[in-house]
């Protein structure tokens, strides 16, 4: 007995050291994504442009980087905020911690190097070697052409400061231990020409996030299928938002022409759309409609036919349950 009470005792102390020496690792080693280049972003007033383009109606920077007005459809940013940060991720959405989306005008990254933003962006590591939650989808852009990345800093380089200081992002346990073995090193793409319609189609799909949002999502993961909707989002009154199905089977945009699709996005352009308020206990969207309805058609047009060739999944989705009682 004493022996198989010793046995015992040294498998639980091994299995001590083995998660001690694993947490230890995680903690002190990773992430490792190599150090930021030795880069210096040339401006052009082409390539603040188009950085303007992507960081506003693709990458939707903005958006993300911006608070909210959830009293209107579709939540679009509050005046006076856009690029300001302070839009909080939580619990009450289905995160595993709390996150504030930061500054990322001149006064927040002014004295970030152009190689630590880089790394930001396409990695998720900060400057001081930190991770971030891939609230930003940080592992898509990573797989973009490096000049689209260093058209964006150059854009926001150019914005006017504002103040926006907020409280530091916390993961929970053990989602903090997780999170340190998210970032990978960044492996860009060539950037397809427009005329090859659905490589460059895959490509602005990726850049545009659309199968983050349209995928099942189980403890942070995507358990697909893919575009096949159903990833949940909670709004701190306990209602529900699932995803459409985007897929071209007849339960997603099966019916949908090309027209159609792109007019969807059209119809919601800030010159003529004025989103209305949204009463307590109705369904709202995170879909940031207004922002993407300036993509270019082409680019839109692209991004359809390019959700063509995705397989069908026969997936109806309950769209929203409103909060109980």
């Amino acid at each position: 007995m004493k022996t198989l009470k010793k046995a015992l005792l040294l498998i639980v102390l091994l299995l001590i050291l083995v998660v001690g020496g694993a947490a230890v690792y995680v903690n002190t080693m990773l992430p490792n994504v190599g150090d930021p280049a030795d880069l210096k972003v040339e401006s052009t007033p082409e390539k603040v442009e188009y950085g303007k383009y992507l960081a506003w109606h693709v990458f939707q920077c903005i958006d993300c980087h911006s608070q909210r007005d959830f009293t209107l459809y579709s939540g679009p940013p509050k005046p006076g905020t856009e690029a300001a940060g302070g839009e909080k991720f939580d619990q009450a959405m289905g995160f595993p911690g709390v996150f504030y989306s930061r500054n990322i005008t001149p006064a927040g990254i002014g004295d970030w190097t152009d190689g630590e933003l880089f790394r930001l962006i396409t990695t998720g590591v900060k400057r001081d070697g930190e991770p971030i939650f891939p609230v930003m989808p940080y592992h898509n852009y990573g797989k973009m052409a490096p000049e689209d990345i260093e058209a964006v800093i150059a854009y926001l380089r150019t914005l006017e400061p504002k103040d926006g200081k907020f409280p530091e992002s916390k993961a929970d346990f053990p989602f903090n231990f997780i999170l340190r073995t998210m970032p990978v090193a960044a492996s860009p793409m060539k950037k397809p020409d427009p005329s090859d319609e659905l490589a460059y189609g895959e490509y602005m799909f990726i850049a545009a996030s659309c199968g983050e949002c349209h995928t099942k999502f189980e403890k942070g993961e995507m358990v697909g299928p893919l575009c096949g909707g159903g990833r949940e989002f909670g709004f701190p009154d306990g209602s529900i938002l699932r995803t459409p199905n985007i897929t071209s089977d007849m339960t997603g945009i099966g019916a949908w022409t090309e027209e159609m699709f792109i007019d969807k996005f059209k119809s919601y352009s800030p010159s003529t759309y004025t989103p209305p308020k949204v009463e307590p206990g109705t369904m709202q969207t995170i879909m940031p409609w207004m922002m993407y309805a300036d993509m270019e058609e082409s680019d839109l047009a692209s991004i359809y036919k390019y959700l063509r060739t995705i397989p069908k999944a026969d997936n109806t989705v309950e769209r929203y349950t409103p909060p109980k009682g």
